[in-house]
């Protein structure tokens, strides 16, 4: 598999320019916050002071787990395929947020346990159905694996937007991403794992001892690619593959919450310069995902108490690179407004 060059985005000349774009608005220096640094990077990320938002769209990726045989979710396996036949009946939580923001919606089965037949709306990527049980053997064999991340990345070669946002479903999937958070970052599985799709405390407990008696099963999985084979899903795999490519293209990468930050952890181990291009939208209720943000250095947009998945965090945060664009492109300068500038 030939992984996408990823260039970094600093550019002190760029940076230099946007700075004054951005401090000579009728405003006092800094004063619209975080506004003002998404602004910058979103002209870093496209080289350019005029900035744009243009044809945002949103990837949604479904796969099924063979870890949910070890009893590590609330919701029965048949709520994937369920789920996305919501998605596609424009049902479900990220219909209404994307259509409301305008938002390009496209649903990819990845890998999910059920046969949809061709269907409208649908993406068929299907490489199998699910992963393997990753408690006994590992969850993909290598080649199924570089097949999920090629996929991904052909997949955001045809988005025609500036703008890509990551979202997911699959029952079990917050196991696989507590496992690869472990394995990718060290933090102890107990501070990784979470009640997902609303476990016991019992069941946390559970979840947690597979995940460690997995880990020491696969001790040998220790670089990215080996990591997310054995961990991982088709849709994380997919995710991170669309990722790459994504950055290749100089996108804004609009990240969602633990799932899709799990693939980011494995697209940045593969491309550290990926994480020029991630807009974080918003902190997860989901136990472990701030420590996953403060391993990343990420600072998310909004933080909600969302623990939904399906990129609604990425939908929910659109407005605010809307915003950012915006400032830039439209608000007078003090010179233009004729409005004195701070006194020394």
């Amino acid at each position: 598999m030939l992984t996408p060059a990823i260039h970094t985005t600093h550019n002190e000349t760029l940076a230099a320019e946007l700075d004054r774009a951005i401090n000579n608005k009728t405003k006092p220096l800094g004063s619209l916050g975080a506004l003002e640094t998404l602004a910058k990077q979103i002209g870093l990320i496209q080289n350019t002071r005029q900035i744009s938002i243009s044809d945002p769209a949103i990837l949604v990726f479904a796969a099924d787990h063979g870890v949910v045989a070890e009893g590590i979710s609330a919701y029965p396996q048949d709520v994937t395929w369920q789920m996305v036949e919501n998605f596609l009946a424009q049902g479900a939580a990220i219909n209404v947020f994307a259509a409301q923001n305008k938002c390009a919606l496209h649903v990819v089965d990845a890998g999910v346990n059920h046969d949809f037949g061709p269907r409208d709306g649908l993406i068929d990527r299907k490489l199998a159905k699910g992963t393997h049980n990753f408690a006994q053997q590992a969850a993909m064999s290598n080649a199924i694996c570089t097949a999920a991340l090629e996929a991904g990345m052909a997949l955001a070669a045809e988005l025609k937007g500036n703008v890509v946002g990551f979202g997911e479903m699959g029952i079990g999937n917050t196991t696989a991403a507590a496992a690869l958070m472990h394995k990718l970052t060290g933090i102890p599985v107990a501070e990784c794992v979470g009640a997902g799709t609303g476990l016991s405390p019992e069941g946390v407990l559970h979840k947690q001892h597979v995940i460690e008696a997995a880990v020491a099963r696969h001790s040998r999985a220790v670089t990215p690619f080996d990591i997310l084979a054995t961990f991982g899903g088709l849709e994380i795999a997919m995710m991170a593959g669309a990722m790459l490519k994504a950055a290749e293209l100089r996108k804004v990468l609009l990240i969602d919450g633990f799932i899709v930050t799990s693939a980011l952890l494995v697209a940045a181990r593969m491309q550290p310069a990926i994480l020029d291009y991630c807009v974080f939208s918003h902190c997860s209720n989901e136990q472990g995902h701030q420590k996953m943000l403060n391993a990343l250095q990420a600072r998310p947009l909004l933080n909600l108490g969302l623990r939904l998945g399906e990129g609604t965090g990425c939908a929910l945060a659109l407005p605010l690179l809307h915003a950012a664009a915006n400032f830039v492109n439209q608000m007078a300068t003090f010179e233009s407004a004729q409005v004195s500038e701070k006194s020394e």
